[in-house]
C-alpha cells in the first residue's frame, strides 16, 4: 500500500505533479483557443460562460495550481501536488459509490500508450465488485478529423477501456490504439448502446473528449487531466463534470501504478 506521503513524493519524483513536462507556452496556446471556442480544446463540451482567456487562466490556477499570472508565458507548468491527492481521493470515493451500488460503467482513454494499464486495472476491480463494464459498438467506425484531414478509426475495447484503433491496423483486443482527444468515440460508444435498448452507464471514467463527450449528454464522468486540458476543469467548474484529477497525462506508464493502488485501496477494491 502506498501511503499519503509516499504517494505525494512519488507525484513529485515522476513528475506527474509538481514542475511538469507541459510548457506555460502550451497551456496559454490551449487557453486562447479554448477562449475562441475551438473544437478541438472544447473536447466536446459547449460551455454556458463566456470563458475568456483570462478566466480560464484563474479557473487553471485555482484547480490545478499553475500561475495565475498571465504575463508568466514560458517554461514549464506546475501542479500542485496537494491539488491532485485531494482529486485523487474524490475520484477513488465515486469508484467507490459505483462499486457499493454495483452499477454499470464505461471506461475509455485517449492515451491509450500512457494510460491503458490505470483504466484497465479500474475495469478489473470494478467488474470484481459486481459492477457491468460496457462495451457498447465495438469495432463500429468513427471519422475523426485531425491535423492530417479526416480519419476513419474503429472503436475497440481491451480489457473493458474503450479506445480507436485506425483501420488496417493493429488487430482488434491488440495494445495500444491511437491518441486522441476526441469526443466522438464516446458518443459513439453511448449511441450504440442506446439504440440497442441495453443498459446505459451510470458513470463515465477516462481523459479528454471521454469525460466531456459524456458530461455533455448528462452521463456522470470523471478523469484525468493536464494543464493544457481545461475543458475538463471548465466542465467541472460549470457541473457537468463530476471530477477532474490534475496530472501529467503523458509520463511513463509505469508511474502511474503508484495512484492506481492508492485509488484502489482508497475505493476498497483493492485485489
Amino acid at each position: 500500500m502506498v501511503s499519503f506521503g509516499e504517494l505525494r513524493e512519488h507525484l513529485l519524483v515522476a513528475r506527474l505533479a509538481g514542475v511538469v513536462a507541459t510548457s506555460r507556452e502550451v497551456s496559454l496556446r490551449s487557453y486562447r483557443l479554448f477562449a475562441a471556442r475551438d473544437p478541438r480544446v472544447l473536447l466536446g463540451i459547449d460551455p454556458v460562460g463566456a470563458w475568456q482567456q483570462r478566466d480560464v487562466i484563474e479557473l487553471m490556477a485555482d484547480r490545478c495550481g499553475v500561475s495565475a499570472d498571465p504575463r508568466c508565458v514560458s517554461g514549464h507548468d506546475v501542479i500542485d501536488p496537494d491539488r491532485t491527492l485531494t482529486a485523487l481521493d474524490d475520484f477513488a470515493d465515486r469508484l467507490a459509490e459505483v462499486a457499493r451500488r454495483g452499477a454499470p460503467v464505461v471506461l475509455g482513454t485517449g492515451h491509450p500508450h500512457r494510460l491503458l494499464g490505470f483504466y484497465v486495472a479500474l475495469a478489473d476491480a470494478l467488474s470484481a465488485a459486481g459492477c457491468a463494464v460496457l462495451t457498447p459498438a465495438q469495432g463500429r467506425c468513427v471519422d475523426i478529423t485531425t491535423r492530417f484531414g479526416l480519419r476513419t478509426y474503429n472503436l475497440d475495447y481491451v480489457r473493458g477501456v474503450g479506445l480507436v484503433r485506425e483501420r488496417g491496423g493493429e488487430s482488434p483486443g491488440c495494445e495500444p490504439g491511437a491518441h486522441t482527444h476526441s469526443p466522438l468515440p464516446v458518443r459513439t460508444a453511448l449511441a450504440g448502446a442506446a439504440e440497442a435498448g441495453g443498459v446505459l452507464p451510470e458513470l463515465v471514467i477516462g481523459d479528454h473528449g471521454w469525460v466531456c463527450g459524456a458530461g455533455q449528454l448528462g452521463f456522470e464522468a470523471i478523469g484525468l487531466a493536464d494543464t493544457d486540458d481545461p475543458a475538463l476543469f471548465v466542465g467541472q467548474a460549470e457541473g457537468c463534470v463530476s471530477v477532474v484529477v490534475p496530472l501529467d497525462d503523458g509520463v511513463r506508464s509505469d508511474y502511474y501504478l503508484p495512484l492506481t493502488r492508492y485509488v484502489l485501496k482508497r475505493a476498497c477494491l483493492s485485489q
